[in-house]
């Protein structure tokens, strides 16, 4: 085992830019997020669903504002994009709290967020020159 580590800085975003998002497993913990009827898990658990979820909405919000910027001006889609970037913003700014509320939203957002990224992804090719 090696006692050095490299830490990756990217300024400009263009680390993220090169880095897929790993959607499958977010999905399916967003799912089961949401499912939750009356769920048994400690304080902690409730924090640390929470912290991946929150970590995986702020690369989301990253790529739906890289969409969003490449759009003209004068879109709706990149306008609603900001809009929702807002509201994430304002979200992820609130504190994380050890309870199934606290997950379930963050949850919400991810959703939200991937919501937003595929329409985005998909409104060029549905638009006419």
């Amino acid at each position: 085992m090696s006692d050095t580590y490299t830490v990756l800085h990217g300024p400009h975003g263009l680390v993220d830019a090169e880095l897929p998002l790993d959607r499958a497993p977010y999905e399916a913990l967003v799912t089961a997020v949401l499912a939750w009827q009356d769920p048994n898990l400690t304080s902690r658990d409730y924090e640390q669903i929470a912290l991946q979820l929150t970590g995986h909405a702020r690369a989301l919000a990253v790529d739906v504002q890289r969409h969003a910027a490449a759009l003209p001006k004068n879109d709706g889609c990149g306008a609603l994009a900001e809009v929702i970037l807002r509201e994430a913003a304002g979200r992820l700014s609130q504190p994380i709290q050890g309870t199934a509320h606290c997950a379930q939203n963050r949850a919400r957002l991810v959703r939200a967020l991937y919501e937003r990224l595929d329409r985005l992804a998909a409104a060029p090719a549905t638009r006419t020159v």
